[in-house]
């Protein structure tokens, strides 16, 4: 649904997007993690084809953005990080406004604004002034305008900035949804919590570079140098962690609020012998898992060269 080939943009002597590659198919829902000024709005723009690149192609749905602009803008939703509202309408004035400038006309329109209203749960407002509503709730009807004409693509630039946490959760809620839906979607954020339990696939960018591209667990595996275990037992934690930095698939152990930490030696999966270890010399456990991996920490540790 969406390519892109060695696509560059530069501003002067700043390049804004350095030969970025990426493939995305049907269904996909695309995290684009990276700071700000990291090029993830610039590259959106240039598929949306807002933005002529200097170098390199894109194609969306089969279509290049060079020969077929046209086409794609209406295969494309486009929703930026800061759009203008209508304030003197009411919500489904709004919508049905911006549906009369995709050509949809007739008493299906109405229809059509009812239902992405519905879609995005923002019914109860169809007769609200546009003024009135929240920034959650304005993001929300962004949202249902660029679905006006049901695009097979969706570019979501920084849905959920300045959002409070429950207007977040409702807009994480939008993007399940819309992957059900079968849409290709490209989310980028800068916050990256808000991504790691709605993407497929994730995407770092960091100076114009994308750094690392690939399903989430994919990444998470990528950002984890070893297993790093977390363990609690009812008593005598020095005792116990002496036990535990005797063992072979070991290589360090510390201890944080009454929890030990133990990493394992880089390529070690099997440590099933360490519980029975700590058993067989009296010790009861409370507590044993793997530490997680989140996007946050897979971002810190992926990019760590970068940021210097």
């Amino acid at each position: 649904m969406i390519e892109t080939i060695k696509l560059t943009k530069k501003y002067g002597d700043l390049i804004a997007v350095n030969e970025i590659s990426l493939k995305l198919t049907e269904g996909d829902v695309f995290g684009f993690i990276g700071p700000n000024g990291s090029g993830k709005t610039t590259t959106m723009r240039m598929i949306a084809t807002l933005l002529q690149p200097d170098y390199g192609e894109a194609y969306v749905c089969g279509r290049s953005i060079y020969t077929h602009a046209e086409e794609i803008r209406r295969l494309v939703g486009f929703m930026p990080d800061f759009f203008g509202v209508y304030d003197d309408m009411t919500v489904l004035e709004y919508l049905e406004f911006f549906a009369a400038t995709y050509r949809i006309n007739g008493p299906n329109r109405r229809k059509i604004c009812e239902e992405k209203l519905e879609l995005v749960d923002m019914s109860f407002k169809r007769d609200a002034m546009v003024s009135q509503l929240s920034r959650g709730q304005t993001q929300r009807i962004g949202l249902a305008r660029v679905m006006l004409h049901d695009p097979q693509v969706l570019l979501l630039d920084e849905p959920a900035s300045g959002l409070d946490p429950r207007a977040r959760i409702e807009i994480r809620n939008l993007l399940r949804r819309l992957g059900a839906m079968n849409k290709t979607v490209i989310v980028s954020s800068h916050i990256l919590p808000e991504l790691a339990d709605v993407c497929t696939r994730v995407g770092m960018i960091e100076k114009g570079e994308l750094i690392v591209d690939g399903h989430v667990s994919e990444v998470m595996q990528k950002a984890r140098q070893a297993i790093v275990l977390h363990i609690r037992v009812t008593e005598n934690t020095d005792g116990a962690a002496k036990i535990l930095e005797q063992c072979d698939e070991v290589d360090h152990v510390s201890i944080e609020k009454e929890t030990i930490l133990a990493r394992l030696k880089p390529g070690t999966m099997d440590y099933s012998n360490l519980p029975m270890a700590l058993f067989e010399a009296g010790y009861r456990l409370t507590l044993f898992r793997e530490e997680e991996v989140n996007l946050e920490t897979a971002f810190m540790e992926l990019t760590k060269g970068k940021q210097q």
